[in-house]
C-alpha cells in the first residue's frame, strides 16, 4: 500500500463542510424514500388489496436488496469513491419512487422496492466515506453521529409532509414528487461531491498517531478483502453490535409501528404519529451524547453503550406487550425513547470497523457491518407479519392487540442471539488488542 508524505489532516474547510452537507441532505432524502411506505402502510395495503404477509414483503424485499448490496457497494466505494457511488444510487432511488408512482400490482411495486433498496444501499456508507476522506480522524465518531442524527430527519418527513401529500393529492403525484427530488439529487450530487481534496492524488485516511497519510485503494482480490475484514473479530464486534441494536425500532419505523399503534392500541393516526415523532427527535437528541461517550470510552463502547440500550429496548418493548390491554399513553412514548436509543447505539459499530480495519478495506469493513441491522430488520418485519397472518390478523380491517401482541414476540430471539455474539466477539477483540488475557494460550 502506496504511502505519501502530507502533513495530517487539520481542521475542515469550507470545501468539506459543503460537500458533507450535500452528502447528508442526500441521506436525508434516502431516509424519506426508506421509511415512505412505512408511513403510508394502511393506504399501501388498501391500494394493492394486501395482507400482512404481502406488506411486510414490501419491506423485506427493499432491506434485502440494502443489506445484500452493502458489501459490494463497500467494494465499489473502495475502488472509486463516493461521487460516482452516490451519483448511481440516488439515480436508482428516483427511478424507484417513480416506477412506485405508476405501479399497477404487486409485482411492480416489489420492483420499485428492489430500485429504492439498491440505491439506498449506496448513500449512508458513501456519506462515512466522506467523513473519513475530509475530516480529521479524531472527529470520526461525532461526525458519524451527527450524520445519523440529521439523516433521521428523513424520517419525520415521510411521517408528515409525505403522508399529508398523499391524503390531499393522490399515490402518482406522491411518489412521483419524491422520485422528482430524486432527480435533483442526482444533479447536485454529481456536481457537488468529491472524493477527496484536491491537494491529494486519490481517496486517503489518517492515523492521527503516526500522522501517516494513506491511500484508500480497494484490494485487487475483492475476495481476499472481505475474508480479511470479516476475519477480524472488531469487524464481527462491528456486525452484530449493528446486528443487535437498531432493528426493533428500524421494523417499527418502517413498517408495523402505524398499524400497532392505531388499529391495536386505538390511536388516531395523528396521535400515532407524534410518538413516532418522539422517536426520531430521541433519536437525533441521544446522538451527540452517545457520540461523545463513544470517544471517551473507546474500550468499553460494547458494556457501556451498546448492551445497555439493547436491554432499554427489551424491557420496555417487553413490558407493553405483556399488558392485557391497550397500553396507557406515556409508556408507549416510553417505548419510543428506549428504541430510539438503538439508533445512536448502532453507530458505534461504525467507530468499531474504523478502528480495527486498514484504510485500504474501510468501506468493505463498513459494508460487512452496515449489513448486519438490515438483516436483522428484514427477519423481524417479515417474522412479526407472518405471525399476524397466521393468527388471521392479515389486513387492517383484523388487526387485534392480541395478534400484535404475539407477533411481537419475534425480535427477542434476534436481541438475544446478537447479544450472546457481542460478548464473544468483544471478548475476542479486547485480547486480540491485548486488553485481556488470552486464556487459551
Amino acid at each position: 500500500m502506496r504511502q505519501i508524505s502530507h502533513s495530517p489532516v487539520s481542521a475542515p474547510g469550507w470545501r468539506a463542510w459543503l460537500i458533507w452537507s450535500v452528502g447528508v441532505a442526500a441521506y436525508v432524502l434516502a431516509i424519506t424514500n426508506r421509511t415512505s411506505l412505512g408511513a403510508v402502510g394502511v393506504e399501501a395495503a388498501d391500494r394493492f388489496q394486501a395482507d400482512a404477509s404481502t406488506l411486510a414483503l414490501f419491506a423485506v424485499v427493499q432491506l434485502a436488496v440494502y443489506g445484500g448490496m452493502q458489501i459490494p457497494i463497500g467494494v465499489l466505494l473502495d475502488r472509486y469513491g463516493s461521487r460516482p457511488i452516490m451519483t448511481v444510487g440516488m439515480l436508482l432511488m428516483a427511478a424507484g419512487q417513480l416506477t412506485m408512482a405508476f405501479s399497477p400490482s404487486i409485482g411492480i411495486a416489489l420492483v420499485a422496492r428492489i430500485l429504492l433498496g439498491a440505491g439506498d444501499a449506496a448513500i449512508f456508507p458513501a456519506v462515512l466515506r466522506l467523513v473519513a476522506t475530509w475530516f480529521p480522524a479524531q472527529r470520526g465518531p461525532l461526525m458519524v453521529q451527527f450524520t445519523g442524527i440529521i439523516g433521521q430527519g428523513g424520517q419525520l418527513i415521510a411521517l408528515v409532509p409525505l403522508a399529508a401529500l398523499l391524503h390531499s393529492t393522490s399515490w402518482t403525484v406522491t411518489f412521483g414528487s419524491i422520485a422528482g427530488l430524486g432527480v435533483l439529487f442526482t444533479i447536485l450530487v454529481a456536481l457537488l461531491i468529491r472524493n477527496h481534496p484536491v491537494e491529494r492524488g486519490a481517496d486517503v485516511s489518517v492515523d492521527t498517531d503516526t500522522g501517516v497519510i494513506r491511500v484508500v485503494t480497494s484490494a485487487i482480490d475483492t475476495g481476499v478483502g472481505i475474508r480479511a475484514a470479516w476475519a477480524h473479530p472488531g469487524t464481527r464486534l462491528a456486525f452484530w453490535s449493528h446486528f443487535t441494536s437498531p432493528f426493533a425500532g428500524t421494523a417499527f419505523i418502517l413498517l408495523w409501528g402505524m398499524p400497532f399503534l392505531t388499529a391495536a392500541q386505538g390511536l388516531t393516526a395523528a396521535h400515532a404519529a407524534g410518538i413516532i415523532s418522539v422517536y426520531v427527535v430521541a433519536g437525533m437528541a441521544l446522538g451527540p451524547v452517545i457520540g461523545d461517550l463513544s470517544r471517551r470510552l473507546p474500550n468499553h463502547r460494547s458494556f457501556a453503550l451498546v448492551l445497555p440500550a439493547v436491554v432499554v429496548q427489551m424491557v420496555a418493548w417487553i413490558t407493553v406487550i405483556a399488558l392485557p390491554e391497550p397500553a396507557p399513553t406515556w409508556l408507549l412514548y416510553v417505548l419510543a425513547v428506549a428504541l430510539a436509543t438503538g439508533g445512536p447505539a448502532s453507530m458505534i459499530a461504525f467507530d468499531h470497523a474504523r478502528t480495527h480495519n486498514p484504510s485500504h478495506r474501510l468501506s468493505t469493513a463498513t459494508g460487512v457491518t452496515n449489513a448486519g441491522g438490515f438483516i436483522a430488520a428484514l427477519i423481524a418485519i417479515f417474522l412479526i407479519g407472518l405471525a399476524l397472518d397466521l393468527q388471521g390478523a392479515g389486513s387492517p380491517d383484523t388487526y387485534s392487540l392480541e395478534a400484535f401482541r404475539i407477533a411481537f414476540l419475534m425480535p427477542l430471539p434476534l436481541w438475544l442471539l446478537g447479544t450472546t455474539f457481542i460478548l464473544i466477539e468483544r471478548k475476542r477483540t479486547r485480547i486480540r488488542m491485548g486488553l485481556d488475557p488470552d486464556r487459551r494460550a
